[in-house]
């Protein structure tokens, strides 16, 4: 039987170093380098989904607000910024918006994405 609906397989990552931005996200959410070939780094997919991540090299520098963005929670927000800071990413800002709270964060090549707490 098949859907009609497509199925998300991975969430691709424009950077300009793929190793580096595997290993980044690998110890931010628990992946493992599944394949690689000249220019693209792809994970094993995240604990508790179907989704991996990919990072493809290109040439362009990141230059405005990421238009799509990861949301990620960890039973402690403190610990894993903290965490994500000693890894080479980049604490932006805090927002808190009643009862519900987020830290947008960058990795090491600018791309941006947020800690909830909720």
């Amino acid at each position: 039987m098949t859907s009609e609906y497509a199925r998300v397989s991975a969430i691709m990552i424009d950077c300009h170093d793929p190793e580096a931005l595997m290993a980044f996200w690998g110890e931010i959410v628990d992946v493992e380098v599944a394949t690689r070939f000249p220019g693209y780094v792809f994970s094993t997919k995240m604990p508790g989904n179907h989704i991996g991540l990919a990072f493809q090299k290109v040439p362009e520098d990141k230059t405005t607000k990421n238009r799509l963005h990861l949301d990620l929670r960890h039973p402690d927000p403190d610990a894993i910024i903290a965490k994500i800071e000693k890894l080479g990413g980049a604490r932006l800002k805090r927002y808190d918006t009643g009862g519900v709270g987020w830290t947008v964060m960058t990795d090491p090549e600018g791309n941006e994405f947020c800690i909830v707490n909720h």
